[in-house]
């Protein structure tokens, strides 16, 4: 019984981040706040299913599942480079070295480095 509400909290749970991801994705104004959206909401909404569906199988006794737990932890491993890679794109792509604030003295920021 309390397995089975655990699994109903964590898949509404995600359900809930997954549409708030999706939303902001939608209807955020430009691409670096719209990145928020899916690298954080969604990765938390998907990561929640699958945490419920490592808890669901082994509650009814059909034994331990281990894919649930590492495609868990590749989704939280992988978010975060993705949403940074997906950052510097759209840096190179859409910014000036002149709009960024600028570094500390004889420094410069690595992503607009001279070569």
């Amino acid at each position: 019984m309390i397995g089975e509400i655990l699994v109903a909290v964590l898949l509404v749970l995600g359900g809930f981040f997954g549409l708030v991801g999706s939303y902001g994705l939608i209807k955020l104004p430009d691409p670096m706040t719209r990145l928020h959206a899916p690298t954080k909401a969604a990765t938390l909404g998907v990561g929640s299913v699958l945490i419920a569906s490592l808890i669901w199988f082994p509650s009814q006794g059909m034994g331990v599942s281990w894919h649930e737990l590492l495609i868990t932890i590749f989704l939280f491993l992988t978010a975060p480079v993705t949403g940074n890679l997906i950052a510097k794109a759209n840096m190179h792509l859409t910014w000036r070295k002149q709009d960024i604030p600028p570094p500390a003295k004889d420094k410069d920021w690595a992503t607009f480095a001279e070569r």
